[in-house]
């Protein structure tokens, strides 16, 4: 088996809230949306810095509460600039882990959650 890609799809219930999170705080950009008519739920692509995401409206597609784990550099800025922003709805810390990682945790209106955590060793 040859892989060229995981996305994960993570269930929103709201645009509006959506795009205010994810794009409006976290800086995703909306690659594509798709709607099989105006009064159908949106189902769309997300990205930002090679990090793949869809969201759905679709209440077949998944459950809310999912959790991403992004492996990744830069995590102090970051966390930098989230709380530059001051996200009303929305204050990661930044944490240190056991397994000698730094991490910013971040929790989507829909209860997902995207992990962002930066290795401080080698492996």
């Amino acid at each position: 088996m040859n892989v060229s890609q995981v996305i994960p799809i993570l269930r929103i219930f709201d645009e509006a809230k959506a795009m205010e999170f994810y794009v409006d705080w976290l800086d995703f950009k909306v690659d594509w949306t798709h709607r099989f008519d105006e009064k159908s739920p949106i189902y769309m692509q997300i990205s930002k810095s090679g990090i793949i995401l869809h969201l759905s409206e679709h209440h077949g597609d998944c459950t809310p509460g999912a959790k991403v784990f992004i492996e990744c550099d830069g995590v102090r800025e970051l966390h930098r600039e989230l709380t530059e922003k001051q996200y009303k709805y929305n204050r990661p810390g930044l944490e240190e882990e056991p397994w000698d990682s730094i991490s910013v945790t971040v929790i989507d209106p829909f209860m997902n959650r995207l992990v962002f955590n930066e290795r401080l060793y080698s492996v």
